[in-house]
């Protein structure tokens, strides 16, 4: 029947220029329904920020002057980056930690000049101390009290609005997930109802981790799940307009995502549990990195891959998660010299090894991660301007001595006298097929990006604006740079320093990647063939991004707060 559409059960008896318009509206629908989604779950994340407001405080016993304790761990020392600062010459600059974990508060010496007393008694690490008790740091005591001992006036704050129900999030997620499958449907010349499958797959994944962490373990908050679903669910999606096929190693890297995010969440629960574990991450990572060097073979210029039997493997996509937590520390170590020097040493090796692998992109988000981590544990620019300056003595050397990394820059900004040959084919393609698709794109399965090479990975974004908009795209973009600034804004809240590095590391890394994917493609910045997160195709990277979410979760206070009322 001409002008109808039909195939194995899915019969619609109206004439094409009506499903057309239906579909356009769906389109329309879509990136609506993502932007009010995204703005409940942030808007949560806001509204469920714990108020700095002192729990407990530290009086000066010859002063009577009362110092807040604002949060899980405070540094005591003369400097004035220090969150306790006291203004004695025989304190030494970083002389103390104080913090709390879930036995209590701890108090531990950092290497200072004159040690740090608990009640009279010399101590080095982890000391309990409780109300009442007077912890002297060279000649100043201070005695540790709760506020309402003091009198500590409480400011009355007006009443909080109320943040959305996670489950009534999850079934906007849901309705936007049924738009993207009906659209999904009619991508093949007949429509088909193939789609069904990713579409049930994803359910089935979503609401069993939700039942997991709201029910079973008891947890409030699931806004960080829901976005990265929403992204998740638009990625694969957008892959069944080139076939349903091509959904499966997504899934299955949601799959295993899920289950590695699960479990980081537990491993993370503990802070000295992590540092006991460190360095065996940082082994791991390494072993992955000589494996990688000894049995990939090339591909597109670079060995970043194993291959399997069935499967291929990206082991620089799982090691971003182990250079995260050999960077982040808790407070207590921070700055002792074996924790930096240790540091610095395994990014060197990472570093060297993706040189030798010729990934020159994910070289870049190391390095990137690399500034994160240590401008927030030294808080010196002076070290950053330092990194960077060896960083561009080192690309200058590439550049010279690597001639075939200078002809990937070649044509960098002047794609359009390239427009048919290796340098500037695929970034041209972007620019004028993204520009076909306007505001609402043109459907999935419609457009011709997904013809041309490495379309749905290093190109996605061209992809995602030709098929379904401008508008979805930025949505995309934009949740992704909000991930990484609330993982700053929650930085002062978290309950370690452990979790404050790890996520804005983790944060600073996907935002990155973002940019690297999105103005490379788009000729902004040289293409260096990274994922856009949760979107591009690959399973090592839908894998990697449910890991390094996982960081952000860690450093949300509500996430272990379940944990502790229980106990």
């Amino acid at each position: 029947m001409e002008g109808r559409t039909e195939r194995r059960g899915l019969c619609l008896n109206l004439p094409a220029e009506i499903i057309s318009v239906l579909l356009y509206a769906l389109r329309v629908a879509v990136p609506l329904l993502c932007i009010s989604i995204a703005h409940r779950c942030f808007r949560s994340l806001k509204l469920g920020k714990r108020k700095e407001e002192p729990v407990v405080v530290l009086e000066d016993a010859s002063s009577r002057t009362v110092l807040p304790v604002l949060y899980w761990e405070n540094s005591i020392g003369r400097s004035r980056s220090c969150d306790i600062v006291l203004h004695d010459p025989t304190v030494s600059r970083a002389h103390a930690v104080l913090m709390r974990r879930e036995s209590g508060w701890l108090v531990t010496d950092t290497n200072s000049r004159a040690g740090t007393l608990v009640n009279g008694k010399k101590v080095k690490q982890d000391a309990p101390v409780f109300p009442g008790d007077t912890i002297t740091v060279g000649s100043t005591a201070l005695t540790l009290k709760r506020t309402a001992d003091v009198g500590v006036a409480q400011p009355q704050s007006p009443p909080r609005r109320r943040a959305a129900s996670p489950f009534h999030l999850m079934q906007l997620v849901v309705l936007v997930q049924f738009l993207l499958f009906v659209q999904a449907c009619f991508a093949p010349a007949k429509p088909s109802l193939e789609p069904l499958v990713p579409f049930a797959a994803l359910l089935v994944l979503e609401w069993g981790l939700y039942f997991y962490s709201m029910k079973i373990l008891g947890r409030v908050s699931f806004e960080l799940e829901t976005l990265a679903f929403l992204l998740c669910s638009v990625g694969i999606m957008l892959l069944c307009g080139e076939g349903v096929k091509t959904t499966y190693t997504q899934l299955l890297g949601v799959a295993i995502g899920t289950v590695l995010y699960c479990f980081l969440i537990w491993f993370l629960g503990s802070p000295a549990r992590v540092m006991r574990w460190r360095v065996a991450a940082g082994v791991l990572a390494m072993l992955l990195f000589a494996a990688n060097l000894l049995l990939a073979k090339e591909h597109n210029g670079a060995r970043n891959w194993i291959t399997l039997g069935p499967f291929s493997l990206q082991p620089s996509e799982l090691i971003k998660i182990a250079f995260i937590l050999v960077g982040a520390s808790t407070l207590d170590r921070l700055q002792t010299y074996k924790n930096l020097t240790g540091f610095i040493a395994f990014s060197a090796i990472c570093m060297g090894a993706l040189f030798l692998m010729r990934d020159f992109g994910t070289a870049c988000v190391f390095f990137v991660t690399f500034l994160i981590i240590a401008f927030m544990r030294s808080g010196s620019l002076r070290t950053i301007s330092l990194a960077c300056s060896v960083a561009v003595l080192g690309a200058f050397l590439i550049l010279k001595f690597k001639p075939y990394v200078a002809e990937r820059f070649a044509a960098w900004r002047h794609v359009w006298s390239h427009v048919n040959d290796a340098g500037g084919y695929q970034q041209v393609r972007v620019l004028s097929y993204a520009a076909t698709g306007g505001l609402f794109g043109v459907g999935l399965g419609k457009g011709c990006l997904k013809d041309v090479f490495a379309g749905d990975s290093d190109l996605v974004f061209g992809m995602l604006c030709e098929e379904q908009g401008l508008i979805l795209a930025l949505t995309v973009v934009l949740i992704l740079a909000a991930l990484a600034s609330s993982a700053r804004a929650n930085a002062t809240r978290s309950r370690s320093t452990l979790y404050s590095i790890s996520a804005c590391a983790a944060g600073g890394m996907l935002l990155f990647q973002t940019c690297l994917n999105v103005f490379g493609a788009t000729d902004v910045l040289p293409l260096t063939g990274v994922t856009l997160p949760f979107i591009s195709l690959g399973g090592s990277s839908m894998v990697s991004v449910w890991g390094l979410l996982a960081f952000l979760k860690a450093n949300d206070e509500r996430t272990y707060a379940a944990r502790r009322r229980r106990s």
